[in-house]
């Protein structure tokens, strides 16, 4: 691949509803897009997940255009790329910033796809036809509002309800989504919300059946999760703590969780993702693709990700309406009896809608190769 220009926009796009976790509320999503073009005018897109505030971790949008713009693009200008895991190597020396890396190597990725006529899931190894998935409900301003979404969902056919949890709202509405749905697949997100200090009140979570505790302890944490899941019976989901592979590795060698949630931002890119589904299906420990509110480019990502083996569990990759009036893509994802379908076509398998992207777009720059 000899790429001639890559493409950065900076979009805004409003949310349906107001998506409210323990370190605050979203109602626009802001993003940035990266159109990879090649010398035959095929473009590759992919998305980067950073949030506009450093709350999710410590990459934002402007601190991801700014590595895109002054380091990583400079890095791939001019080169001859047969392969997009080529991409990792070549940013290895740069430290950190995941999100941006994961932005650059998912166009080439798509692009890569799209040159050798294949789908994306099947260029990375994925074997499904189609996905379990489930839906992420923010924190709502009542119990009614909550049961009211929850319901609503299931009635779609999801296979997994996550509900967000922090302080002051976790227990006592734990113990009342179950008593109305005493039977759905349900686990909890804290988001780091939580210390070792509240392992007595956590505890009381293990009389609802739920599936997991997703990230109650810090972001940057391992020990005092395996800590905690001496102690509890539900299983602890390491999410904002797993940033590669050996992270990973540690964690499972040490007992932190027994569950990862896998997005590719997070981890740096669809090579390093696969990596560290590989470390987890080796030590028998159950994958699921968590999201970031992704527009429907970085939802077709999450799509193909999930393709491979080692994804046992249902992710949050819900469908394009639960979140925007109108996706940037054609067609839209869309969620049948709680499932998804791998696209059959070429690269991520949906069609970047340019008119709907340049509506929704702040700023943009090219960079010519």
């Amino acid at each position: 691949m000899r790429i001639n220009r890559i493409i950065l926009r900076h979009l805004k796009m409003k949310l349906i509803h107001p998506f409210t976790t323990s370190f605050g509320t979203m109602r626009d999503k802001e993003f940035i897009l990266v159109e990879a073009i090649d010398h035959d005018g095929v473009s590759g897109w992919a998305e980067s997940v950073a949030f506009p505030e450093p709350s999710y971790n410590e990459e934002t949008l402007r601190t991801n255009w700014h590595m895109l713009e002054s380091f990583l693009i400079p890095i791939v200008q001019g080169r001859e790329i047969e392969h997009p895991g080529e991409i990792t190597g070549l940013l290895q020396h740069i430290r950190g910033n995941h999100m941006a890396k994961s932005a650059l190597e998912g166009a080439y990725w798509d692009l890569y796809a799209k040159k050798q006529g294949i789908p994306l899931a099947a260029a990375i190894g994925g074997k499904k036809q189609e996905i379990e998935v489930g839906v992420s409900i923010g924190i709502k301003n009542s119990p009614a509002e909550l049961l009211e979404t929850i319901a609503s969902n299931v009635a779609k056919g999801y296979k997994r309800i996550k509900i967000k949890i922090k302080p002051g709202w976790d227990v006592d509405i734990v113990a009342e989504v179950r008593k109305h749905f005493p039977q759905i697949a349900l686990m909890v997100d804290a988001n780091s919300a939580y210390t070792l200090a509240d392992v007595e009140h956590l505890k009381q979570l293990d009389a609802f059946s739920l599936m997991m505790i997703e990230q109650p302890f810090a972001y940057n944490d391992l020990i005092d999760h395996s800590e905690l899941q001496k102690q509890v019976q539900t299983p602890i989901c390491l999410d904002e703590c797993i940033h590669s592979s050996e992270d990973a590795r540690k964690a499972i060698q040490i007992g932190s969780g027994k569950i990862i949630n896998v997005k590719i931002g997070r981890v740096g890119g669809i090579q390093e993702a696969i990596k560290l589904h590989n470390v987890c299906q080796e030590s028998g420990v159950d994958v699921w693709c968590g999201g970031m509110l992704e527009s429907g480019i970085g939802r077709a990502h999450n799509i193909a990700i999930s393709s491979l083996a080692g994804f046992t569990l249902p992710g949050d990759t819900a469908a394009s309406a639960n979140y925007w009036e109108e996706d940037i893509i054609e067609p839209e994802v869309v969620v049948h009896d709680g499932l998804i379908r791998i696209p059959e076509k070429p690269g991520i398998g949906y069609a970047p809608v340019v008119k709907r992207i340049q509506e929704r777009t702040e700023y943009e720059q090219s960079f010519l190769f």
